[in-house]
């Protein structure tokens, strides 16, 4: 029976194609010594004739490693998750890693799903951006010697609360406004007895928030609405928890009805039903780029600052000013982190907050 016949070429195939012991062909396969350069570009050149392709089945067992780390996103549609996992892959291919990524859809069953399927797989490591609040489920895994890091949002239970950090690493710096006592450079434990331990890697959420509507405060707005994801996810959370603080601050009171939290498809209806009111918001304040783009299409011009940069923000009339997180920077934070864990280190975890930085652009500076 011909090797086509058999189908894939084996490397029995490849030693009676080179005309060497199935042990040298062995040798080169997995690049060891005790093979002389012609044998070995004779070796090459069969294997490259035949299309013979190692299993990789065989060596994870062999190694104890698959060279593979699973993602779990939000959505591979977002442009945010999009730039992050890129910012992941190209981490992952100087570790010569593969990336296996899914995206949970904000549903805390699939991301349990996603992420067990991937350790039936044998990844070596795993970045979680999580969409659930109990992540008792990894603590077998974590105890066979799988590292994981959640990234954009800290997993559960037993983290720390929001506002804390742990670990001794701090982002390079702050928005205008972090609150004293949380974040960079306060160390807070942040992983109780028996609650999952794993390292985080987060955005300075509400220091950005601060930073944007105290921006709008300045420009003399009195009146700033928030209009933000849904409240139970941690970002849209620590984002209006900013936005509080900066109204506390400059002497102005919270109102609910200048408060909104959904999905981007009821931001724009939600800001008219504020505007129609009898004192409407002089200013908004959005909590992600795909409510900005919500509010935007809906015809509202009134002063704006987003959180979140987008494409095109600024090349509308006027541009849009917005509060820029770096994504490419906390996937690669997140698996730099993560590679290192896999290179051994046991250190205790770490929580890492990354600074966001204001971008004026026009529609932060309009006038009451």
């Amino acid at each position: 029976m011909t090797q086509s016949a058999r189908g894939r070429p084996t490397m029995k195939d490849v030693a009676e194609a080179a005309g060497v012991a199935l042990k040298t062909v062995s040798r080169v396969v997995n690049d060891e010594p005790g093979v002389t350069p012609a044998t070995a570009e004779r070796v090459s050149a069969a294997i490259e004739r035949l299309g013979y392709r190692p299993n990789e089945s065989a060596r994870v067992l062999r190694r104890g490693s698959t060279s593979s780390i699973g993602l779990v996103i939000e959505d591979v549609a977002d442009p945010f998750y999009s730039v992050f996992g890129r910012a992941v892959e190209e981490v992952a291919l100087r570790h010569g890693s593969l990336v296996l990524s899914g995206s949970s859809g904000e549903d805390p069953l699939r991301e349990r799903e996603l992420i067990l399927t991937f350790c039936s797989r044998r990844v070596d490591g795993l970045i979680i951006v999580p969409s659930g609040t109990d992540h008792d489920y990894l603590r077998p895994e974590l105890d066979a010697g799988i590292a994981a890091v959640f990234a954009d949002r800290p997993g559960g239970p037993g983290t720390a609360p929001y506002g804390t950090a742990y670990g001794t690493t701090p982002g390079p710096g702050s928005a205008p406004g972090h609150d004293p006592g949380s974040g960079p450079g306060h160390d807070v434990p942040g992983v109780s007895g028996g609650a999952v331990s794993c390292d985080t890697v987060l955005c300075d959420n509400a220091g950005g928030a601060y930073a944007g509507v105290s921006h709008l405060i300045r420009h003399g707005h009195r009146r700033v609405a928030f209009v933000g994801d849904r409240a139970s996810i941690f970002t849209s959370g620590e984002r209006l928890r900013g936005y509080r603080r900066a109204l506390e601050e400059a002497g102005l009171p919270f109102e609910e009805s200048l408060v909104s939290t959904g999905p981007a498809e009821e931001a724009g209806a939600a800001l008219t039903r504020m505007l129609s009111g009898g004192d409407p918001p002089t200013a908004v304040f959005t909590g992600n780029s795909r409510i900005t783009v919500a509010v935007l299409r809906a015809g509202h011009r009134q002063a704006l600052v987003g959180f979140d940069d987008f494409e095109l923000a600024d090349l509308l009339v006027p541009g849009v000013t917005v509060v820029a997180q770096d994504p490419a920077g906390l996937g690669r934070t997140s698996a730099e982190l993560l590679f290192r864990r896999l290179s051994g280190d046991r250190g205790a975890p770490e929580r890492i907050e990354l600074p966001t930085r204001l971008i004026p652009r026009g529609s932060g500076e309009l006038p009451p």
